[in-house]
């Protein structure tokens, strides 16, 4: 039956209406973003991934008159909830207010009668539309319960200046969280390159948004001494400089005669105290590390009397090659960079060191170093030779392990447990001293059969300064350590008894790395995977979900105007011959979903040019390889071009 004018007319009508009412809707969408799909559609880009989220419905939003509501009497709880605000105050522009009470708005609270399950770190996290309640059994679990609401909110809470029109929404959910290992950390080398009070203090903030709770201090090597040591005054009057150098560490010039020593920094006591207040303030411990025997330079600058050698001469090290690696993990070190194990002075001078150190940093470890230390000297040295022979030891190692327990002596009575790289087992090791696993997972795995404390951290997985991408397009180390492989990898051997295993961290050496931009470039993504290795059950990691997080974490730090490496859309590059005797290039993609263009005939490739389907034959003649990733129809990953000598070096042998 045909419509009549009358109806049509008002059939028309009718449509149009319901046309505006659906753009209105959609509208609504799109502004509301995420927080309208349904409960189960609905993403939570959370680092590191939760132990369980459990989706609501609705959303909590933000507001000027948003109270924060901590019980009367609670300090502690009151002291996360200043922290909240003033986390909240810059992008907001909200200077929230706190209540004793309330059934609206933020509130914190502290288990009267504590939940086993949650442990000391734990939280429960619970937003609806009403309320954000967070509960735990102490404040540590009420700051990482913090930290997942701030995650919760848009990623332009994480601006410096206040965002016009924000909308802040929270989705509804319950989070219930706890760490899988009590010690999760990162190291910061400060003395290849030293970075002042305020970056510190940053690096630190920025860790404590990834529930890390150890921060490890590599204060003292051949390239500077930075901690003011009151009784050695030396240490920082010459042993915190070094000549001023711009260059490929390691192939720097050395000092020239008489060039002045002006590159460099240390920091005061009183700094010091600051910075260990601050990150007390966010449940961080710090690790203070004074590397000995070896790397040792910068302190014989200032008291060359305490090497075998004695050498007079001896300076900071600007960054030059000092040292023969052999390619079997041995070396020859052509500068006394080691302390004498038989002066006694030495031990006086350790004492001194300790003790000041031990009354700075209130954490249970003190770090010794103990790694790489080169006994060549010591071979030579007759008093070495003559306290080997008065204490039966009948080889290096055990010299080396009697050096180890003099300090570890001398820490104990300061109050304090030692702790050191792996090489401190060799020869034996101290009694209560716990290992970092540097060198692989191989000595780890030996502490923890000796039933010592074990930190892992072993190289590649944990080596934070290692290349993230390809060499031709990053800054050039000795190897690389993808960011899958980092998030891979699993603290806990097959076999081993993980009551023994402490946890994990990364190491940021710094060779390599003179600015902070550059720091925060090689630590984020990896400190993101690394910290979901060390708080997420195992069970709950899953890779793809993971790089889904990093992108909109990507848009958080582009809000807090921090650097970070997109080196994981950066394909991964293999090179064979084919029985011809050709080139074949195969690209692997760390991301799913990626679009790899390339060229072979020296023109720059995008989505125009050839789609990667398979392994590429560079044709005779070929002299340049390039490829660029694409996401979505736009590019995201950096053009990488690889001349043909380059890929011949590439080939496996």
């Amino acid at each position: 039956m045909g419509f009549t004018p009358r109806i049509a007319n008002k059939f028309t009508a009718n449509c149009l209406t319901m046309n505006k009412v659906k753009l209105i809707f959609t509208l609504a969408l799109l502004v509301a973003g995420r927080t309208l799909l349904p409960a189960q559609d609905r993403v939570y880009s959370l680092i590191p991934e939760p132990v369980s989220v459990q989706p609501g419905q609705g959303t909590f939003v933000l507001t000027a008159a948003t109270p924060l509501v901590v019980p009367a009497g609670s300090a502690e709880a009151g002291k996360v909830a200043a922290y909240l605000a003033d986390q909240l105050r810059p992008a907001t522009g909200f200077a929230l207010k706190t209540a004793n009470a309330g059934d609206k708005g933020i509130g914190l609270v502290l288990n009267p009668q504590p939940e086993a399950r949650l442990g000391a770190e734990g939280y429960r996290l619970e937003a609806t539309a009403d309320k954000v309640t967070i509960r735990a059994n102490g404040p540590a679990g009420l700051f990482y319960g913090v930290q997942t609401l701030l995650q919760l909110l848009p990623p332009g809470i994480e601006s410096k200046t206040p965002v016009k029109d924000a909308r802040w929404e929270v989705p509804a959910v319950t989070v219930t969280d706890y760490p899988r290992f009590a010690w999760r950390g990162l190291m910061l080398d400060v003395s290849r390159h030293f970075f002042p009070k305020e970056y510190v203090k940053s690096y630190i903030d920025q860790m404590a948004r990834y529930k890390y709770n150890r921060f490890h201090w590599h204060l003292t090597d051949d390239q500077g001494w930075r901690i003011e040591i009151k009784s050695l005054p030396r240490l920082t009057e010459v042993g915190a400089w070094r000549v001023p150098r711009v260059g490929t560490f390691n192939s720097n010039e050395p000092p020239r005669p008489g060039e002045k020593a002006t590159d460099g920094g240390f920091y005061t006591q009183d700094d010091i105290r600051e910075i260990v207040q601050y990150a007390k303030e966010r449940y961080i411990e710090i690790l203070p590390e004074i590397d000995v025997p070896g790397h040792s330079m910068a302190a014989l600058a200032a008291y060359p009397e305490l090497s075998c050698s004695k050498d007079p001469n001896v300076q900071v090290n600007p960054g030059s090659k000092f040292s023969t690696w052999h390619g079997n993990g041995t070396f020859t070190m052509h500068i006394d960079n080691t302390l004498n194990p038989s002066d006694e002075k030495v031990y006086g001078f350790l004492d001194k060191v300790f003790t000041e150190v031990a009354q700075l940093f209130p954490f249970e470890y003190v770090h010794m170093g103990g790694d790489e230390c080169y006994k060549g000297f010591w071979a030579k040295d007759p008093g070495c030779q003559a306290l080997m022979k008065k204490l039966n030891l009948k080889d290096m190692d055990q010299l080396q392990a009697h050096f180890n327990r003099r300090v570890a002596g001398i820490l104990k009575d300061k109050g304090k447990k030692t702790i050191g790289w792996d090489e401190i087992l060799e020869g034996g090791l101290a009694p209560g001293a716990a290992v970092m696993s540097w060198r692989g997972m191989k000595g780890g795995i030996e502490a923890a059969r000796l039933k010592a404390p074990v930190v892992m951290a072993p190289s590649p997985h944990c080596y934070i300064d290692l290349m993230q991408g390809d060499p031709a397009v990053e800054v050039f180390v000795y190897s690389t350590v993808r960011l899958k492989s980092s998030y891979n990898w699993d603290p806990v051997p097959q076999g081993v008894d993980s009551a023994f295993i402490l946890g994990g961290q990364g190491n940021l050496w710094t060779e390599q790395i003179p600015s902070t931009p550059q720091v925060e470039y090689m630590t984020y993504p990896r400190a993101f995977a690394l910290s979901e290795v060390y708080w997420t059950p195992k069970a709950k990691k899953d890779w793809n979900g993971f790089l889904r997080k990093v992108e909109h974490h990507f848009d958080r730090f582009d809000h807090a105007g921090r650097n970070y490496a997109r080196s994981m859309y950066d394909p991964v590059i293999t090179v064979k011959k084919n029985l011809q005797g050709l080139l074949v290039v195969d690209l692997a993609p760390e991301v799913p979903g990626l679009d790899l263009y390339y060229t072979v005939d020296n023109t720059i490739p995008n989505q125009y040019f050839p789609k990667y389907n398979g392994p590429v034959t560079m044709p005779e003649g070929a002299d340049t390889f390039r490829v660029i990733s694409y996401q979505g129809g736009k590019p995201v990953g950096r053009l990488i071009s690889i001349k043909t000598p380059d890929l011949e070096k590439r080939v496996k042998k």
